[in-house]
């Protein structure tokens, strides 16, 4: 069981940075005042909020999953921080993309920022977790 979260959330982070790789390409594009690129603003907005719930239940699967085989949650404190950090910070970006309105939205760059924290937590978060196969 501890496997199939591992891998589900891996591939969850590769749709991250998909996402991530999606939204620089468009973040580009606006600063060089080229026209903007319909699909791929259209990808990165289709699958933002499916990749969103991916990532909170790829958290909530390593919750119940500890909780079942432990008892409580807190066995494995450390990675479960980081989970829950890393959680709150994909709401935020989900949160952050909502309010960005129009070309020039004060909300790109810090839904940027927090989508760039995404992905870095996601490292760290899936570093911790191999650490914990071993």
């Amino acid at each position: 069981m501890w496997y199939a979260h591992g891998l589900y959330n891996t591939l969850t982070f590769l749709l991250f940075v998909w996402q991530g790789w999606l939204g620089a390409k468009i973040r580009i594009e606006r600063l060089n005042g080229s026209p903007p690129t319909i699909t791929i603003i259209k990808r990165h907005r289709k699958f933002g909020p499916l990749i969103t719930l991916l990532g909170i239940t790829g958290f909530f699967s390593g919750v119940f999953i500890v909780y079942f085989s432990k008892g409580h949650i807190l066995d494995k404190a450390l990675h479960f921080f980081a989970g829950s950090a890393l959680t709150l910070l994909i709401i935020a970006v989900f949160v952050l993309s909502r309010k960005i309105k129009g070309r020039p939205s004060p909300w790109r760059t810090p839904h940027f920022a927090a989508g760039a924290a995404v992905i870095c937590f996601y490292t760290i978060q899936i570093y911790l977790g191999i650490r914990l196969l071993f």
